[in-house]
């Protein structure tokens, strides 16, 4: 990025006829608006958006925020009286999505976000859920290749463009989609970098990864930067699947950490500006002189990022952003949006009605220091209940990993709870699988929680089964010896269970590659379903005591 040098005028009387004025030199304005990790959240989702409070910063509010009708609103009046203007994302657009848009394979998310003009996005780890080739049906439409055409009318595809130029095709040695796109504005080009993060093989399935290569972010991006330069591009814009964990409120940045950090500074200096995600957080941050933005999640805020560009050097000379909250109840609703959801509502909401059961007290996802959440306490003892028969797998024990846990289930004003509900907090329809490990698998089971030590992965695990893990402890030695239990009885190393996963794990998924060697694979029902049948025949359900997995220190 080239900074303008400061220039003093001074006001000159002449006797002779005045030189001819030196012209200033000419700018370009672009106004680029960005989101990220919409997660196919077409109507607002109830946790909002947490700001400080505006009368008492040391304290925290909960804003009504997000919705695709209020967003297009939104975008439209931050196009307003922009001669040039841009709206990209950075990843997590589908996947993980509530019931109205996953039950027709997010066709209606895409649908949505190409009616408000969205123009480039980069993919992210969801983007894969269903693996690469439904990506591309994502991209070039067309009907499901299982479910055919379910939708208001024949899906067409997205109208945006789907960048990828850390994802290559092993079979081809080809990026999944273009690595960028040039646009240009007012004569001046300007490219868009996409891609996701260098672990999603780690963090998909096995499947979805399979015949993929996800290559490091920065050695891809600056590997570019040459090929950009020869077309005569110097404003370079990174719209990368990678995220950081701020301090301070959605539109601060007083420290960051982060793999987004590191990143960013061993990106080449000719990149000017940082489009980020994956962590669901918000920020407007400078990172190693750059400007780097996230709009938190499920479309909760619009990033409006004001550009200058230098009309002779064509490069970049300064940015500054502001995260914009989608006030889902203030912005009006877009007519268009409203329309596409009723549309597809009028499909879904037969099923989505329907009542659960209820519940006396919100089940939240969020874990205590051990790991243990009440909504995973729930979720596994419903997968347990679910394959307890001998007929359904024989199961004794349950684990279900926390990151298919995506929505707290908060009870209305009568504490009922609809299949819709249930569904947002296990949006993934993973089909359970009962198999058979070893007391001593299952303890190594436990230990691969903590491959990545930054981002440990705590398993969530039924009723009946306790331990405990000291975190002193060197990677491979952290289940404490004999602290496994089942049902009042040490977990023998030598003993068989029948142990009851979702088929993601089963798989290897979050790098559980020991579940791989289970035998006597049973499938079950979908995880959804199993939840939803647990409600009915127990409710109302209470959290439950937190004492399953205890933490030494």
């Amino acid at each position: 990025m080239r900074r303008l040098p400061a220039l003093a005028f001074a006001a000159l009387t002449l006797i002779a006829s005045p030189p001819p004025a030196v012209a200033q030199q000419p700018t370009v304005s672009l106004r680029i608006l960005a989101i990220n990790d919409f997660h196919g959240y077409l109507r607002a989702p109830s946790t909002g958006i947490r700001i400080a409070d505006p009368s008492d910063r040391t304290k925290k509010i909960t804003v009504p925020a997000g919705g695709a009708e209020q967003m297009a609103s939104l975008v439209k009046e931050l196009e307003h009286d922009h001669k040039n203007t841009i709206f990209v994302a950075a990843g997590d657009l589908i996947g993980a999505s509530p019931l109205l848009s996953a039950m027709f394979h997010d066709e209606p998310t895409i649908e949505s976000l190409s009616m408000m003009g969205l123009a480039l996005a980069s993919v992210g780890n969801h983007e894969f859920d269903e693996g690469k080739d439904e990506l591309k049906r994502m991209q070039n439409g067309g009907c499901h290749p299982v479910d055919t055409c379910r939708g208001p009318q024949p899906f067409k595809g997205a109208t945006f463009h789907y960048l990828a130029a850390s994802t290559v095709e092993t079979a081809t040695g080809k990026t999944l989609f273009p690595p960028y796109e040039i646009r240009e504005f007012e004569g001046i080009p300007v490219a868009f970098i996409g891609l996701t993060l260098k672990g999603t093989s780690g963090i998909i399935s096995p499947a979805s990864a399979a015949g993929l290569e996800f290559r490091d972010e920065a050695e891809t991006v600056n590997a570019l930067i040459p090929e950009l330069k020869g077309r005569g591009v110097e404003a370079i814009v990174v719209l990368i699947h990678e995220g950081g964990y701020p301090t301070g409120d959605y539109n601060e940045c007083p420290a960051i950490s982060g793999a987004i950090v590191d990143i960013v500074k061993k990106f080449d200096r000719a990149v000017d500006l940082v489009i980020s995600g994956h962590t669901h957080q918000p920020y407007v941050c400078d990172i190693d002189g750059r400007l780097v933005t996230s709009a938190d999640k499920y479309g909760t805020l619009v990033t409006a990022i004001d550009v200058t560009l230098d009309a002779k050097s064509r490069d970049i000379v300064s940015a500054k952003a502001d995260n914009v909250i989608v006030r889902s109840n203030v912005l009006a609703r877009d007519a268009e949006q409203t329309a596409l959801i009723a549309a597809y509502d009028r499909l879904a909401a037969p099923l989505g009605n329907r009542r659960a059961g209820s519940v006396t007290a919100t089940l939240s996802r969020v874990p205590n220091e051990a790991g243990e959440s009440a909504l995973g306490d729930i979720v596994a003892d419903a997968q347990l209940a679910a394959t307890t028969s001998e007929a359904k797998g024989g199961a004794v024990v349950a684990f279900t990993n926390p990151g298919g846990l995506r929505a707290d289930l908060t009870a209305k004003d009568d504490g009922s709870l609809t299949y819709a509900d249930i569904f947002a907090s296990q949006p993934f329809r993973n089909q359970l699988v009962t198999l058979t490990l070893k007391g001593s698998q299952i303890r190594a089971m436990l230990e691969q929680q903590w491959l990545d030590p930054k981002r440990p992965r705590i398993l969530q695990v039924s009723k009946g089964f306790s331990y405990a893990w000291d975190d002193s402890k060197p990677f491979g030695e952290r289940v404490i010896a004999g602290s496994m239990s089942l049902n009042g009885a040490a977990v023998d190393p030598a003993g068989s269970y029948r142990v009851t996963v979702n088929n993601y794990l089963s798989t290897g998924g979050d790098g559980f590659t020991v579940l791989t060697e289970g035998t006597a694979q049973q499938f079950g029902v979908y995880d959804a379903d199993a939840l939803y049948a647990y409600f009915q025949a127990n409710s109302p359900i209470s959290p439950a005591p937190s004492d399953r997995i205890r933490r030494s220190n």
